[in-house]
């Protein structure tokens, strides 16, 4: 029964992500956008419920299985790849590295946002 409340919680958060989308013609994915709510919800509440947690954990101990779907889609349309090849490779280079970029210095404002503060002579308060 755990399971189960775990599972209608994340399904009921994409849904409201779902319908949030549409009626306000968001450029976003539903589930993207309820998963958005899921994350703040759990950072105001400080915790993950166990309901939550036993789901999300048997979810994510099958995560491989859910790249089956794009395994056979590859497979599925080889021939356009095969074709246009060049473009993907490029696309996937640099956004591999815009986002490598972007991480770095998203990771270098936080890193200054959460240092603590620095005592006279040098030395940090452990």
């Amino acid at each position: 029964m755990n399971f189960l409340n775990g599972m209608t919680l994340l399904l009921v958060y994409q849904l409201v992500g779902e319908i949030t989308v549409r009626l306000l013609v968001l450029p976003i994915p539903g589930p993207v956008l309820g998963m958005v709510m899921l994350f703040l919800t759990l950072m105001i509440r400080g915790n993950t419920p166990e309901p939550l947690q036993n789901a999300s954990t048997a979810l994510l101990s099958h995560l491989s299985l859910l790249f089956v779907p794009a395994g056979v889609g590859m497979m599925a349309h080889f021939g356009r790849i095969a074709d246009e090849w060049v473009p993907i490779t490029l696309a996937l280079f640099f956004s591999t590295v815009i986002t490598m970029v972007a991480t770095a210095g998203i990771m270098q404002v936080t890193s200054r946002w959460f240092a603590r503060p620095e005592h006279e002579g040098g030395q940090r308060d452990e």
